[in-house]
């Protein structure tokens, strides 16, 4: 087979997998990268090779790798580039001295641990070829690393950007990640000259690159970001203009002894931060890079990552003593440090775990190693399974030291203070409303406003707007990014709420914005958080579906420990007459309680009760506690109601016809409606498909009453009084 049609099936294979991997990484919430890491390593020998050698021998031959390793260097010059691009001088603006302390004492002890590691494992593992020092500088540098893109990516899904921990740790990684390639250039100089001696033209020559790039390559490049704010976009040349400036940084730190990948960064590093130059640049570059590009730089580490080469106990149990010093050289130093500097037990904790993460930016260094010979394949890979666990571990870690219910949410504005005395029962009745879409889900809001907001207790409705992040390493997933996306959400639904009758009712509404890489999970677990009383959610068509409730909405139907209703808005702003169809289950009780609700709220709405018996069916009466409920309300309110009993031989057609007359048919998650849970917790829709007017659908959690009891007792004072 020609060796061009080869690379190109190699391709196909390569980026097919990295992607179906990547997103079972995705799905178990854990980052991209490392399921597209663990791609590269099963298409190497140590499965696919394993499993099927003859096949991997005819798809893989050794003619071809020498062509993903151009296409790996080229993904690696362009992703350091992007790496330094986002290295936003904002993020040193905090907590400086303490993160730089942190920092180097978070580099220093792992880097000390690896050099007297470097002891055990050199005359075991290495050969004479290689100097001791070369060796040992390189496995401190290994055991330093912190990945400061997958690092700012998991404080970013974990909304704590705008946290103190979230601050200091993306301050600590910025030093730390400048630091470790430091130390990092220095032990490439030194394993190509043989000694620290023989490196030091080579450090005095990179010393003096860089400062030229620093004055005078920013000053040359500041033009740019004039001529940015004068044209607002960049055309395809000053773009080719750019990239020739990356290809040729990064061949002069080559020529001068480092690495391709130093000059690449540094560029990056220097390019002016203005936020619509580099927002532009990296949404023009990354699609590539990440998508095509580096997902063969994982191929390429897969196949030189031998698993097999640990074929006894004993190299087993030197791999668990690489991967124990790595995680307690990194975590120890980092606790120490913070806590030393002021720094509480359970944030110094977190801060470990987070500077754990290694990645991708680990990756980059084995690969420099084992490129030199510094390092063999059987280190090489077990360094390889520590880049893997660390990074793995850092999520659960996270979650477990420093959980989400700590984290305070996004809110704009402050909610109504409660005494933290007062019975569970005065608390603030709660609804949580997702909003996808603030210009067109008004109608969302104003209905939840409706059933919420009555002036006699204390109230509060939650817009929720979660910004779906779609990749680890998008240029949107930074932390700098996603605060913007988070003010422009925030202004959004600012104008929504300006826009919502009555205007006395705007003050009980308090927008919650954040991030997010899994919508319907986290509105679940932010409803559980929050204590809400009610989950209000839209409908949407999903994209492979007709059904209306299913993706992220059956999600919510189904998952959430707390009563849901979701809202099918025909467009109709009136909210006078209401229909609820009423069967006597649990989630009919809770349409009727909604219902009762908004009659309480609004003294313009009429309700009526439907009741549709089959032939020959005896009446079904209302259950006890709903009796008990209406006895209770006021005479204003019943006046207001009226219970009516058909027969038909088809219920649900029955609550079609008399919808044709209502402004919103509130009905519970039933077969008779047509609406009831199916396999993997899918919905039918048949009702939300064929109801006249706009529609309510309720799924009842908890069979305690809480919609109507607070509510009731202001009732029935203020009749007394």
């Amino acid at each position: 087979m020609h060796t061009v049609v080869l690379v190109l099936i190699e391709v196909l294979i390569v980026i097919g997998l990295s992607r179906l991997v990547g997103l079972g990484f995705r799905w178990i919430n854990q980052p991209l990268v490392i399921g597209e890491i663990v791609a590269g390593i099963m298409l190497g020998p140590s499965l696919f090779g394993l499993v099927a050698p003859e096949v991997s021998a005819t798809l893989f031959p050794p003619e071809t790798v020498p062509f993903l390793n151009v296409l790996s260097q080229i993904g690696l010059i362009f992703f350091m580039f992007l790496i330094g691009l986002e290295l936003n001088p904002k993020y040193l603006s905090g907590n400086l001295e303490v993160a730089v302390l942190t920092s180097h004492v978070s580099i220093l002890v792992p880097f000390s641990l690896g050099t007297l590691l470097a002891v055990l494992l050199y005359p075991l593992i290495s050969n004479a070829s290689v100097s001791f020092t070369a060796f040992a500088l390189f496995l401190g540098a290994a055991m330093s690393i912190t990945a400061f893109p997958v690092l700012a990516r998991i404080i970013t899904e974990n909304n704590l950007q705008g946290t103190r921990l979230g601050t200091l740790a993306l301050t600590c990684a910025a030093v730390d990640d400048v630091t470790a390639w430091c130390v990092l250039a220095v032990a490439i100089a030194v394993a190509r000259t043989g000694s620290i001696t023989a490196a030091f033209p080579t450090i005095v020559e990179s010393l003096l690159y860089i400062g030229v790039m620093v004055t005078l390559g920013r000053n040359f490049l500041s033009r740019l970001a004039n001529y940015y704010r004068r044209n607002k976009r960049l055309n395809q040349l000053v773009l080719a203009l750019i990239y020739a400036g990356v290809v040729a940084s990064a061949l002069i730190t080559e020529l001068i002894g480092i690495h391709l990948i130093f000059g690449a960064f540094l560029l990056g590093a220097i390019m002016p931060k203005n936020a619509g130059l580099v927002r532009e640049i990296a949404v023009k570059t990354e699609d590539f890079v990440l998508i095509f590009l580096l997902p063969m730089f994982f191929a390429y580490s897969g196949l030189r990552t031998q698993i097999g080469l640990l074929n006894s106990p004993e190299l087993w149990l030197l791999c668990v003593l690489v991967l124990a010093i790595a995680i307690a050289g990194k975590y120890v130093g980092t606790y120490v440090a913070a806590r030393v500097s002021g720094i509480n037990n359970r944030e110094a904790s977190a801060l470990g775990w987070l500077m754990n993460t290694r990645g991708l930016t680990e990756l980059i260094v084995l690969n420099i190693g084992l490129e030199l010979g510094v390092i063999s394949p059987l280190l090489f890979t077990m360094l390889v399974i520590m880049a893997l666990v660390t990074t793995f571990m850092t999520s659960p870690l996270l979650e477990w030291t420093y959980p989400k219910k700590l984290i305070k949410l996004n809110v704009v504005e402050t909610e109504p203070e409660t005494d933290i005395d007062a019975e569970i029962a005065d608390r603030p009745y709660r609804v949580l409303v997702p909003v996808a879409n603030p210009d067109t889900q008004k109608g969302l809001v104003q209905l939840a406003v409706a059933i919420a907001v009555n002036y006699q207790q204390p109230v509060i409705v939650n817009p929720l707007s979660l910004i779906e992040l779609q990749e680890d390493y998008a240029y949107e997933s930074t932390p700098v990014e996603a605060n913007r996306l988070i003010q422009e959400r925030h202004q959004l639904l600012d104008d929504l709420i300006q826009r919502l009758e009555p205007p006395a009712a705007r003050s009980y509404v308090h927008p919650i914005v954040r991030v997010s890489n899994n919508v319907a999970r986290e509105t679940i677990q932010i409803a559980a958080l929050e204590q809400a009383d009610l989950v209000v959610v839209g409908w949407h068509r999903p994209a492979f579906s007709n059904n209306r409730l299913g993706g992220r909405v059956g999600q919510i139907l189904t998952a959430a420990t707390v009563d849901v209703a979701v809202f099918i808005d025909r467009g109709e702003e009136r909210l006078e007459s209401l229909l609820v169809p009423y069967s006597g289950n649990i989630h009919d009780d809770l349409a009727l309680v909604l219902a009762l609700r908004l009659l309480v709220n609004r003294d313009t709405c009429y309700l009526q009760v439907l009741q549709v018996l089959s032939p020959h069916q005896v009446k079904d009466e209302l259950s006890y506690e709903l009796q008990t409920l209406m006895e209770q309300m006021p005479s204003s309110v019943n006046d207001r109601i009226s219970i009516n009993t058909i027969e038909a031989t088809n219920p649900m057609q029955a609550v079609v016809a008399a919808s044709q007359g209502v402004d919103l048919t509130i009905a519970g998650a039933s077969s008779t409606w047509g609406i009831e849970r199916q396999t993997l917790g899918r919905y039918t829709d048949e009702l939300a498909i064929e109801c006249r007017s706009s529609l309510l659908i309720t799924r009842r959690y908890s069979k305690v009453i809480s919609h109507l009891t607070s509510v009731l007792s202001e009732t029935k004072s203020e009749v007394t009084s």
